[in-house]
């Protein structure tokens, strides 16, 4: 009897086993627009839009990891650039939507990879010795970038949360640690660990000179010259510097485990 009731439990875990989340439809196209910034808007109801994106970058949101992160695969893959429109029917729940784009990757990029897992040298984020120089952003508080001619966050109700990147500079409004470890991650093409302690959210306001590579990982990053970037100043502070004084923040050197993942297999997606 008991191997019986056992043999129930696992036949009923198999069928209640919820396959892997998928948009309904999805249009992948090559990118022929001639402004090169990247956007992407997930919306509610699972409506998912990525205009001029590499399969490295699509690859790196779907998994919540970065560039230095990822090895192998052909230089196709982080060259060629997608506009990708895609839906996922009776769906509100917009936290999903990574999981989707990795399926939208297995079938019509025909991707596989493997994980990996390395000690590798890293960065923690720390408040430095005179404590940080932001403060709680608050709804009541003004946009700290004037949005008018910003048609992406017209019409949003309340103030609304939002990231800038440019070359050497950096604008987020209602950011919070997580956002700001991911972004300097890029920036520096490292993996960047959160120990300051700070659990808010915050207005944050981040300009530096880039340095050779830095200005490498913008390129890679699809952040084009120009659209506000600073103008380049040989004597401009280095982001080490700038965060210390502008953020009030430090960055430590530290070594720790970091994922990887090892592109097996990868094909240019099949037509719409």
């Amino acid at each position: 009897m008991r191997h019986r009731i056992a043999g129930f439990i696992l036949a009923a875990g198999i069928a209640c086993a919820q396959p892997p989340p998928k948009f309904e439809v999805a249009s992948i196209r090559p990118s022929d627009s001639a402004d090169r910034r990247l956007f992407l808007d997930v919306q509610p109801g699972g409506r998912f839009i990525a205009r001029n994106f590499s399969v490295k970058r699509l690859i790196e949101w779907a998994y919540g990891i970065k560039d230095f992160q990822i090895s192998g695969g052909p230089g196709w893959m982080g060259s060629d650039l997608y506009d990708i429109s895609a839906n996922a029917e009776n769906s509100g729940n917009t936290d999903k939507s990574n999981l989707r784009l990795q399926s939208l990757l297995a079938e019509r990029f025909q991707l596989a990879i493997r994980r990996e897992t390395k000690d590798m040298p890293v960065y923690a984020v720390v408040v430095a010795k005179n404590g940080p120089k932001f403060k709680d952003a608050k709804e009541s508080d003004p946009n700290i970038v004037d949005l008018s001619k910003r048609s992406d966050l017209a019409g949003r109700g309340g103030r609304p949360r939002f990231t800038m990147i440019r070359r050497g500079r950096l604008t987020a409004q209602g950011g919070d640690m997580r956002l700001l470890t991911s972004e300097l991650s890029n920036f520096l093409g490292r993996t960047v660990v959160d120990k300051t302690g700070l659990r808010g959210t915050y207005d944050l306001k981040l300009e530096w000179q880039p340095d050779e590579n830095q200005v490498a990982m913008f390129q890679a990053l699809g952040v084009p010259e120009g659209f506000g970037a600073p103008a380049p100043d040989p004597l401009g502070p280095s982001l080490f510097a700038a965060l210390e004084e502008q953020l009030g923040l430090r960055l430590d050197s530290q070594r720790g485990p970091v994922e990887t993942f090892v592109i097996e297999r990868i094909e240019r997606p099949s037509e719409n």
